[in-house]
Parts: structure tokens; sequence; C-alpha cells
């Protein structure tokens, strides 16, 4: 997988772009990706599990090698995430088979590679957003929670509601697991979603690669008593509209910050 990502991510412009992703086709090379109304100093390739009973919904380079790599780590991937959320669920006292699962089939994988120097040129920075001060700006992940695989080059950082911004270092041969928006709204806030950003990198570049376990297409975000008694703190909402209202985000500034889960809390 990291030698995919490099190799693509080192590839001319032009080659990369031939598999750029919009808004109708939402998967694929990305470099003017925003958050919080902010351009991130970043390069992404997303992609998704084929479907079998549909066409290939992923754009992929002219490189069979690329593509069987990235298919074999979410495979490997959707395991492992699968074990983590059963962990999650075992915390609180509570039988997984009974509570929402992921699914791979609304999952993702996403290639990052932060550069140290912005990857649009003079002609393409004058009509789009500036830089803004992060290569990833403040954000939660929406789903239900994220794998993510770091290199050494360092600069992830997590928020503390007790410290403040704290750096998450790279430890050779671990995985990084953030909670996400799904999972703290099913738990009715015991568990909360990481807020986390990345720094930009001073030289050379940064590559990860996070696998986004996602809820079932027609899945209902709402508490659930099994994981905990209290007053609801949220009202009941899907994830296909959750998840649209944030991708749309992604694409132009809309006048205002990125959908959140905040928006559905019961005052």
């Amino acid at each position: 997988m990291w030698s995919a990502s490099k190799g693509f991510f080192s590839a001319p412009m032009a080659y990369k772009r031939k598999v750029m992703r919009t808004d109708e086709i939402p998967l694929g090379y990305y470099e003017r990706e925003l958050t919080k109304r902010k351009r991130d100093q970043k390069e992404v390739f997303d992609y998704m599990k084929p479907r079998p009973d549909k066409s290939d919904v992923n754009q992929w380079p002219q490189d069979a090698t690329f593509k069987n790599a990235l298919l074999s780590f979410f495979d490997a991937a959707a395991v492992v995430a699968q074990e983590t959320l059963e962990l999650v669920y075992a915390a609180l006292g509570s039988d997984s088979e009974s509570l929402p699962q992921g699914d791979a089939r609304t999952s993702t994988v996403r290639l990052n590679y932060y550069p140290h120097e912005d990857p649009l040129s003079d002609e393409e920075r004058a009509d789009i957003a500036g830089l803004g001060d992060m290569a990833l700006h403040h954000h939660t992940d929406p789903g239900v929670l994220t794998l993510l695989l770091q290199d050494t080059a360092g600069g992830l950082q997590t928020h503390s509601t007790e410290d403040g911004w704290i750096d998450v270092p790279p430890q050779p041969d671990t995985v990084v697991v953030n909670l996400g928006d799904s999972l703290q709204v099913w738990s009715n806030d015991v568990y909360r979603a990481a807020v986390h950003r990345v720094r930009p990198v001073s030289r050379g570049g940064r590559y990860s690669t996070p696998f986004f376990y996602n809820p079932t297409r027609d899945a209902v975000l709402k508490p659930l008593v099994e994981l905990d008694e209290s007053e609801p703190r949220y009202r009941s909402f899907t994830w296909r509209e959750f998840i649209q209202a944030r991708v749309e985000d992604n694409y132009a500034d809309l006048g205002e910050e990125d959908t959140q889960i905040s928006q559905y809390r019961l005052s």
C-alpha cells in the first residue's frame, strides 16, 4: 500500500488528474479540498470496494499493480475495523450483534500526501480559496471509526479537553483509531468523536492512509438505549443525509462550516 501511494503521488500532475474527482464522481484524485472553509495543503486519492452487482464506481489509473494492492489493503482493513468495533462495544458492556454495524460497502480508503509546498500552480491559486494555516484543518470523521496508518513524518494532533492540542507521534507497527460522529450519536456522547488536525510539514512530505468505516447506507443515527440509558441528546437523522452534507462541503465554501452532529443535538 505504501509503495502504491508514494508511486502515485510522485507521478506527474497530468497523470494524477486523469482520475480527478468531481462532485458527480466523488472518488479519485483531488488537490484542493476544503476543511472548515479553508483549503488544506494536501493531495488525496479516494476509493471504495467495487460492488459485484454494479459497475466499479472508482477511478483507477492505468496501473493494475496499484489497483490490486489497494483492493488487498481494503479487504484487510475492513476485517480489522470490524474487530475494533466489537472491542468498542464490548467496552460498554454491550453485545455487538444487536447493535448497528459498519459496512464495507459504504466505507472508503483515502491515500493522503501532504507536500511541503502548495500543489497548485500560481494560475490555479488565483481562482480558489487560499491555503489555511494547517495541512489538514481540525475536524471529526463522520463515520463509525477510522483506522489510520501514518508514516514517520509526524504532524498529526488531536484535541484534549484537558491539555489542548497534543501530538499523536508515529509508532512502528501501530494503527491510530479515531472514533467518529456516528458512534458519538449512537452512544449518546459516552464516546466522543476525535477532533484532529495535521500541522504543515517543513520539508519532504507526509503520507498517511485512513480507512473510514462507515454505517450501512440506510442507517439511522440516534442514541441507543443499549449503549446509554440517559435522556437522548440527539434527534434521529439518517447517515445518507449526513454524509451528503459533509461531502458537499469539500468542494466549495458554502458560507458556513461543514455540517456537524451538533446541528442535530436536542436543545
